[in-house]
């Protein structure tokens, strides 16, 4: 997932009166849905040699077994991409006027070596309290979770509201292939149309000593956008240095990027999280997120919340040197320097007004400023961050006090990406939910060793259960 890293801020973690939840009773279905979430995890779905489609249909064939008809299950593929395929299922509701909640995950995994893991990273373990395989945690937790909810319903013969769709997709992690998410807006928008949808990036943090420090509703996203600062020159012998060097030009314009910092910027996320974690954080740094959300032109508070790289981007947009590459020889003057500049843009926020910025800093006709390729079609102007509605809190804050009294729910703004992207900027807006509890490492997603709580997991399962109950009887 390219999205829950940086979720909560490092000083969060200090604090030590969160309230613990009652230990879950013993649920009869827990195995079904352990052989359903071990035959996702262990189902190949990396880019280089995986399947997301033999994914997507073996999750279609969980579904059918509860009783779901062909006519409520779509497996699809785009043309060229026979392996990138996802699922789309529809649970009807009761009333024909209401319009569906739509159920997200995606079924593609990050690549993983054997050679480098402690254990087999196809293969779910379960050892010291945790499930332990590549995308126990992202995001085949949330998936098997949803396939596992739809089924339950079925089986216990709920009659919801309104409909309840599901789509699996495929393409999150994979980089420049097919993101199955953005085709369906683009191309079956009408198997997917919904009033709002649900997602993963967001969920429950835990310090270091296992204590819940406060559950996190995602309710917006930066856009990730690399910008090519590049100079050139005739170059020459590097004998006769000249004051006109490419390197020394393009270092200038990087010192001048790295002095600038962009202005702070407040929505429904990122207000409401400084809003709760004032409380819960308490001293200097409370005093300052209570200052921010007031004045956020406050420089002093400002000054205290950006020493934590965390509350720091999530204040703002930001731009930061990733990559340089310059000269062709030892002994020759530099023809061409080019250095990558990544930019997260706050939601809404236009991405050429961010490079025009760069130039303005900048000030050089010499030094060039280009937009690199983007990985997914997106639009030039981001959708803003959808809105923290009472509709859409209200269900979270009842199912969470219910499951852990005591724990805050906090609304967050994502650094990173995920599929709700384009989703909102499709006109679904999307919010990242999971209820599954994690330690500082965040699961370890995306590097060695992947894991997750068992018991975090089953109780996030519950969790959702109960959550997508509450919304699909909304009136």
């Amino acid at each position: 997932m390219s999205k829950i890293i940086g979720a909560l801020v490092g000083a969060a973690l200090l604090v030590t009166g969160s309230a613990q939840a009652q230990p879950a009773k013993p649920d009869p279905t827990q195995p079904a849905f352990r052989a359903l979430y071990k035959e996702l995890v262990e189902t190949n779905t990396t880019a280089s040699v995986g399947s997301c489609t033999l994914a997507a249909e073996r999750m279609a064939a969980h579904l059918k077994a509860a009783g779901f008809p062909d006519s409520d299950l779509t497996v699809f593929t785009a043309p060229n991409f026979p392996k990138d395929g996802g699922l789309v299922a529809v649970y009807p509701g009761k009333d024909p006027k209401a319009k569906a909640i739509l159920l997200l995950a995606h079924l593609d995994v990050v690549e993983a070596k054997r050679e480098d893991w402690t254990r087999d990273p196809f293969t779910l373990i379960e050892e010291e309290g945790f499930f332990h395989a590549r995308g126990a945690m992202d995001d085949k937790a949330q998936a098997a979770i949803w396939v596992d909810s739809l089924s339950r319903y079925r089986t216990e013969g709920f009659h919801p509201k309104r409909p309840i769709k599901l789509a699996l997709t495929c393409g999150e992690e994979s980089g420049g292939r097919l993101n199955g998410a953005t085709w369906l807006v683009q191309n079956r928008r009408d198997l997917i149309d919904a009033e709002f949808a649900l997602n993963e990036g967001a969920g429950g943090q835990l310090d270091d000593h296992g204590k819940r420090i406060a559950h996190t509703i995602e309710a917006g996203e930066k856009t990730s956008q690399s910008f090519t600062l590049e100079v050139t020159n005739p170059g020459g012998h590097s004998s006769r240095p000249v004051p006109d060097n490419a390197i020394y030009r393009l270092a200038d314009a990087l010192e001048k990027i790295r002095g600038y910092e962009f202005p702070v910027m407040l929505n429904d996320a990122n207000r409401g999280y400084l809003t709760q974690m004032a409380k819960v954080v308490g001293g200097e740094q409370g005093a300052a997120m209570t200052a921010i959300v007031a004045n956020p032109k406050d420089a002093r508070a400002d000054a205290i919340l950006s020493k934590d790289p965390s509350l720091h981007t999530m204040l703002r947009t930001t731009c930061v040197a990733t990559q340089l590459s310059a000269g062709h020889a030892q002994n020759a003057l530099p023809q061409r320097a080019t250095a990558n500049i990544n930019c997260r843009i706050f939601p809404g926020v236009a991405r050429e007004a961010v490079r025009d910025k760069l130039i303005e800093l900048i000030n050089d006709p010499q030094v060039s400023v280009s937009k690199t390729a983007i990985v997914r079609a997106e639009a030039e102007t981001p959708a803003p961050a959808p809105p923290l509605t009472p509709r859409i809190l209200g269900p979270i804050e009842k199912v969470s006090a219910e499951m852990w009294p005591g724990v805050p729910v906090v609304p967050i703004l994502q650094a990173g990406a995920t599929d709700g992207k384009p989703l909102t900027a499709g006109g679904i807006p999307t919010y990242g939910v999971s209820g599954i509890f994690l330690e500082p490492d965040l699961g370890r997603i995306h590097g060695l060793n992947e894991r997750v709580g068992v018991t975090a997991l089953y109780e996030g399962r519950e969790f959702l259960y109960r959550l997508v109950k509450i919304y699909a009887d909304q009136p």
